[in-house]
């Protein structure tokens, strides 16, 4: 490996400061840094933990399974249960809470099993700015955040998962499948599946960059970089797609014009406030 990068150093001798830790790992390019950088560091005094639920689509977990292997640290999937809690149900502006809350309780008690000495999770200087309730959680557990605390944006830390060789260093970003469900709708477990299998026949298409979010009354709105927009909206993909949601269980499937909008459900939050 060449010489480590300003930033990538600093990440480095954070690591180094620590005995041993524990990283929530989801197997994006965030906690993927952070992952590696601990390893690099604490080499098997550091762990990678990744949730395994109905919100975690099962590409999602075996990508993070492959990544944790490329990296090299000991890595372990613990069961959720967030569809326990009824506020992560119910499916306010408040969701994420509640599903960090759960995984941060499972990855406590993993923690005090080992005798870590803290938990660590991928978010970065970018995420202080969006609607990011889990951070309160995050607060809550005692969890840290090293890209925040040595603050490395998501530009930089793409380009030390780059320098680091990462495979999933270009990987769009790919939250819970409840981030999909518009906010007051209900999450199920249905809901959820459905969700993972509509982006599967989105992504089938060659787009890596997409959601299928989901509304009210089994309608599904798709989004896509404006530059797509147009392969999904040839006549033959059009009928296809449509024919093919409509058997997973959509009754209503469209094509957000806008074109694809990292977070665009916060825009109900004031509505359900």
């Amino acid at each position: 490996m060449n010489a480590p990068s300003p930033a990538s150093q600093q990440l480095l001798d954070w690591f180094n400061n620590l005995e041993s830790c524990l990283v929530a790992f989801s197997g994006g390019v965030d906690s993927s840094v952070v992952a590696k950088a601990a390893s690099l560091a604490l080499q098997d005094r550091a762990i990678a933990v990744t949730a395994k639920s109905p919100s975690v689509a099962q590409r999602d977990l075996e990508i993070a399974q492959q990544v944790a292997a490329a990296i090299g640290i000991r890595h372990e999937v613990v069961e959720t249960s967030e569809l326990s809690r009824p506020g992560y149900v119910a499916n306010a502006s408040d969701r994420c809470f509640h599903c960090k809350s759960e995984l941060y309780d499972h990855l406590t008690a993993i923690r005090s099993r080992y005798a870590t000495e803290v938990i660590v999770n991928g978010a970065n200087l970018d995420d202080q700015g969006d609607h990011r309730p889990g951070m309160i959680a995050a607060a809550n557990a005692n969890v840290r955040s090293p890209l925040i605390e040595c603050a490395i944006d998501k530009s930089t830390l793409r380009k030390i998962a780059k320098e680091w060789s990462l495979p999933v260093w270009d990987r769009p970003a790919s939250p819970c499948l409840a981030s999909r469900i518009a906010y007051g709708v209900e999450v199920t477990p249905e809901r959820l599946k459905m969700v993972e299998l509509a982006e599967a026949v989105v992504r089938d298409l060659g787009l890596r960059d997409m959601r299928v979010r989901y509304h009210e009354g089994d309608l599904a709105r798709i989004e896509v970089p404006v530059d797509s927009i147009a392969v999904l909206a040839d006549a033959d993909i059009r009928q296809r797609v449509e024919a093919e949601l409509r058997e997973i269980g959509f009754k209503f499937v469209t094509l957000d014009l806008g074109g694809l909008k990292s977070g665009s459900l916060n825009q109900l939050i004031q509505v359900q406030l």
